[in-house]
């Protein structure tokens, strides 16, 4: 069901109420099993927004946002569909599979589906009504996506909202698409030589899904179900719900702790693909911490990783000087532009057969469908002294930042963290190299 909020917003005069109508519909199942569904969980904020400390002002807005909900991606569903299968040709079912038997599947592949559509939508109208103070007539978002259609489209779905949230007053278009088959800051496509976190995944799936897939051969005598189907039939629960926005059978068959293990093999897949368990994850997301730097800083991009260079040079392609700009990209690209940054750093790397329940690389509060990294800049006046500062936000939550001198507001000066970035301003400190 959607719903109105009103946000009051800095306009330049005083403030105004901007009415935001929430369009993605609830799901119809609670919100700690959406949580527990890895990258493919809807967005939720991960903590309440809050404005930056008193005496500081927001000067500028850069936007990082994963596309919405999709349907699965060829391979994916081919796995899924086979797994469907195995289990329908089971002899007999127990009440809880009751459904199975006459289950058709019917997912598309790879687009966005619309309540991944009404995502994008309503992050639009909710960053203008946030922001809508940097915003003019002759100062609007600039807005990039990478070259893949359902990102495309989610730029498209946000840049609507937020002209809609504006009363068409400001509408904001997509500027550069980036090319997903050459060098491109939004994908994670350049690196051929990192190497795939199955081996970490597999561990874990040895863990949990052995007493499940027990289960269910005992409640579907004859299925002859394996390790794999069983990640493949959980997968089913997410893709399924969010395709016809209603709870998916699928979904109930599994326990909470069950859905608590299949949380942590998502988890273990972007900290062992992209992130810091991987040698070459981080590198991939060097180039747009440059390009990040560029636009904070006001000068010129400096990469030698996966930036475009032509693109990068023009003013026209990367405009310095605005007020906001927004990206759209994937999931695993995010991950590895976060470990680039030096954002959720774990003491040791994730345990491949215990999950530490005090672990704060939980990748439904970092890259769900829809996810923002927001990285503000800030004017701050400190004992009288105006100064350039910065925070990031993801997901709404402030992140500590204390690898830049934060002391406990997520702030900290813009020297310094421009400082802090050495491994994105060094091209990835040599590992950029081992890609190729």
């Amino acid at each position: 069901m959607a719903s109105t909020l009103a946000y009051f917003v800095a306009l330049g005069y005083g403030l105004a109420a901007v009415a935001i109508n929430n369009t993605a519909p609830s799901l119809g199942l609670p919100q700690a099993l959406e949580q527990s569904w890895a990258m493919y969980s809807p967005w939720f904020p991960a903590a309440t927004y809050t404005p930056p400390p008193p005496g500081c002002n927001i000067v500028q807005v850069n936007l990082l946002q994963r596309h919405g909900a999709r349907y699965p991606k060829k391979s994916q569903g081919s796995d899924i569909q086979a797994s469907v299968e195995q289990l329908q040709s089971a002899n007999s079912f127990s009440s809880s599979l009751a459904f199975v038997p006459d289950y058709q599947y019917d997912l598309g592949v790879d687009d966005l589906v619309p309540y991944g559509a009404a995502q994008s939508f309503d992050a639009g109208q909710q960053h203008f009504a946030r922001y809508a103070g940097l915003i003019n007539a002759n100062m609007l978002p600039f807005v990039r996506a990478s070259g893949s259609q359902r990102v495309i489209d989610s730029a498209g779905n946000w840049t609507a909202g937020f002209a809609y949230a504006s009363n068409q007053q400001y509408k904001p278009q997509l500027s550069v698409i980036l090319d997903q088959s050459t060098n491109d800051t939004l994908d994670d496509n350049m690196c051929p030589n990192v190497s795939s976190s199955d081996g970490e995944t597999d561990d874990w799936k040895d863990v949990f899904a052995p007493a499940i897939e027990d289960r269910i051969n005992d409640e579907a005598p004859g299925a002859s179900l394996g390790k794999s189907d069983i990640v493949n039939i959980m997968t089913l629960c997410p893709f399924d719900t969010v395709a016809h926005e209603k709870p998916s059978p699928w979904c109930n068959i599994f326990t909470s702790d069950e859905w608590a293990s299949y949380e942590y093999y998502g988890d273990l897949d972007d900290y062992y693909g992209n992130g810091y368990g991987v040698k070459l994850g981080r590198v991939q997301g060097v180039g747009y911490v440059n390009e990040l730097l560029a636009r904070l800083t006001g000068q010129p991009v400096q990469d030698q990783t996966q930036t475009n260079h032509t693109l990068d040079s023009s003013p026209l392609t990367f405009p310095l000087g605005k007020t906001f700009y927004a990206d759209f990209s994937h999931d695993g690209e995010m991950i590895s532009i976060y470990s680039a940054l030096g954002l959720f750093v774990q003491p040791s790397d994730l345990d491949t057969t215990q999950p530490d329940p005090d672990r704060t690389w939980i990748v439904s509060q970092m890259v769900p469908f829809s996810a923002r990294l927001i990285t503000e800049k800030l004017q701050c006046t400190v004992s009288g002294s105006v100064g350039d500062y910065v925070r990031i936000l993801v997901n709404d939550a402030v992140q500590p930042l204390d690898f830049c001198g934060a002391t406990g507001n997520g702030v900290c000066t813009l020297a310094n963290f421009v400082e802090s970035q050495y491994y994105a301003r060094s091209n990835g400190d040599g590992d950029w190299a081992q890609c190729n």
